[in-house]
């Protein structure tokens, strides 16, 4: 029986994976896929910011799959290898902070994943923005180009175009066997992002001169990146979530990587949503609420030196005035 198709989507945080992988689920190609996304947080919610598909989503979170999790992904991989048929390929999203080495070994040597799945292709997505700070401040993010086939250059619309190119043409020179698109909203075609059949251990282990230059480390703790994830109960008044939002990040946008909420506001049908990437936010509105369900809010903060007292008093401060 032939060897089901993987692929890696990761990148740093904020870099657009969800995006990509909502981009992938959308697109009338046919496929059903079975989808495993990775959090580093207590408090799992990227399962909820997909897009309603008929795709089968399995969340694992509070730790990166190459470090406590690994076992999780083999365990979920196991399962998965005894329904072949109920999907055609696997989705996998790592949590910003992955490095791509363990992933890739987990197929390359553990003997029961590599008889059932093929790595296809590790795609990374690269914020161009922010990829020449982070790539100076985290080891991660060059790892994660490194171990790529494919490289999206994201939000390419937000620098000037000498910039985007100097950004392609700086992870060419770290992975000179990559793929490298530029993009805006990933808006990368499907035939890129799929049967690829590019990944190849050989060439990276052998080929690929950056990859003894940015050999797996320490991640987390060698950068001092933590994760605060909090619940509020109770509704919250949207102008002054807002507000608090608004004004993290422009007082602590520096050192916030990455921000996201599934919010429950006072009078709204609706999960408000918001995205933050150090000073920049989106906001809009999810799903609406299931007669019966319980709500509540959730949000996480990714990023050095935070103050978890002070981000759940501000959350707590956002709670709607009772009428």
């Amino acid at each position: 029986m032939a060897a089901i198709p993987v692929t890696v989507l990761t990148g740093f945080l904020g870099a657009g994976k969800t995006t990509l992988l909502n981009r992938v689920l959308t697109e009338n190609h046919g496929r059903r896929f079975a989808v495993i996304v990775n959090e580093f947080g207590e408090i799992g919610i990227d399962n909820e910011l997909i897009v309603s598909s008929n795709e089968e989503i399995y969340l694992m979170n509070n730790g990166c799959i190459c470090c406590s999790v690994r076992g999780d992904l083999i365990r979920v991989l196991s399962g998965l290898a005894k329904r072949r048929g109920a999907y055609d390929a696997v989705l996998l999203e790592t949590t910003g902070l992955a490095d791509p080495a363990s992933i890739v070994q987990t197929f390359a040597m553990d003997e029961d994943t590599r008889e059932a799945f093929r790595l296809d292709s590790v795609t990374t997505v690269i914020d161009a923005l922010h990829f020449q700070r982070h790539a100076a401040e985290n080891r991660q993010v060059l790892e994660q180009v490194v171990y790529a086939d494919l490289v999206i250059c994201n939000k390419t619309d937000l620098v000037a175009p000498e910039t985007a190119e100097a950004i392609c043409q700086a992870v060419v020179r770290v992975n000179d066997t990559a793929q490298v698109v530029a993009a805006v909203r990933c808006d990368v075609p499907i035939a890129t992002l799929l049967d690829r059949n590019a990944f190849d251990l050989g060439k990276l282990l052998f080929g690929n001169p950056g990859l003894a230059r940015a050999a797996p480390g320490s991640h987390i703790a060698d950068h001092g990146i933590e994760s605060v994830s909090l619940t509020q109960e109770g509704p919250l008044d949207a102008e002054r979530l807002g507000d608090f939002l608004r004004e993290l990040l422009q007082t602590k946008g520096q050192d916030i990587y990455r921000c996201k909420g599934l919010m429950d506001v006072a009078k709204a049908k609706q999960r408000f949503i918001f995205h933050g990437v150090h000073m920049f936010l989106e906001t809009a509105w999810g799903a609406p609420w299931a007669d019966g369900e319980t709500r509540r809010s959730r949000a996480v903060f990714i990023g050095r030196d935070l103050d978890r007292e002070a981000l759940k008093q501000g959350l707590a401060g956002c709670a709607a005035r009772e009428e």
